[in-house]
């Protein structure tokens, strides 16, 4: 089977090694100047780039109709592949890529498929297999709502670790004296719902503690963040 990776991106990057390290060459070509000259005959693409530009590059992409395209992204649908690309589909992993950190062993990332047809489908799930066991069928619609869950349990998390850093600048405290709470709290959701490890001033609903802390962050923006999520954690709050 022959695939080729369109995009250079943290997710394209990650791709290749995990199919490196499965014993398969991967071309990766960059989205902006690569596809001129690609090879039109291979089995599958991969377009592993921004979901802005998504619809601009798959047009730029001319191959055999037999080909299976595949987009990386968590929100957009298969349409977008048009009626000149009938088999196509979605491989989109959840996880936080990065190109400085690669991930040592993709089979642990969850990977979420899609596609039309039987055959599709069959041909999908045994490409996803070559990188991790954990796959499985998604909807576009389910897909979209994992997406958004990554947002918090990902993005707005690690926004947080930068606001508690932030905090931290001033005083002779490194941000490596939170990394023992960071690293617990992580752990105590594989074995506890998230609700039921929920601790803190909020959920104990100290009011004397959080308007100490209120008082003592240093602009209105933190404060009202501050705010809103211990109101959200206790709405008797």
């Amino acid at each position: 089977m022959r695939i080729i990776i369109i995009g250079r991106g943290n997710v394209a990057v990650n791709l290749q090694l995990a199919f490196q390290r499965k014993g398969i060459t991967v071309p990766m070509l960059s989205s902006r100047e690569g596809l001129r000259d690609m090879d039109r005959n291979a089995d599958v693409y991969i377009y592993a780039v921004k979901d802005h530009a998504m619809q601009e590059v798959i047009a730029q992409v001319h191959t055999e109709r037999r080909a299976l395209h595949l987009h990386t992204s968590g929100t957009l649908p298969m349409t977008i592949f048009g009626e000149d690309k009938p088999h196509c589909g979605i491989l989109y992993p959840i996880y936080t890529f990065s190109k400085s950190k690669p991930i040592e062993d993709f089979t642990q990332v969850p990977v979420f498929i899609e596609a039309k047809g039987i055959d599709d489908i069959t041909a999908l799930y045994t490409l996803a297999l070559n990188l991790t066991n954990r796959v499985y069928e998604a909807t576009q619609a389910d897909r979209a709502r994992l997406h958004i869950a990554g947002v918090f349990a990902n993005n707005f998390t690690n926004c947080m670790y930068g606001i508690a850093k932030d905090l931290l600048w001033g005083t002779s405290i490194p941000f490596e004296a939170l990394l023992p709470i960071i690293d617990e709290t992580a752990a105590k959701v594989h074995t506890l719902d998230p609700k039921v490890a929920q601790t803190g001033p909020a959920i104990r609903g100290d009011r004397n503690v959080l308007a100490e802390h209120i008082k003592n962050l240093p602009t209105d923006e933190l404060r009202e963040i501050y705010r809103t999520l211990s109101k959200y954690i206790n709405p008797s709050l």
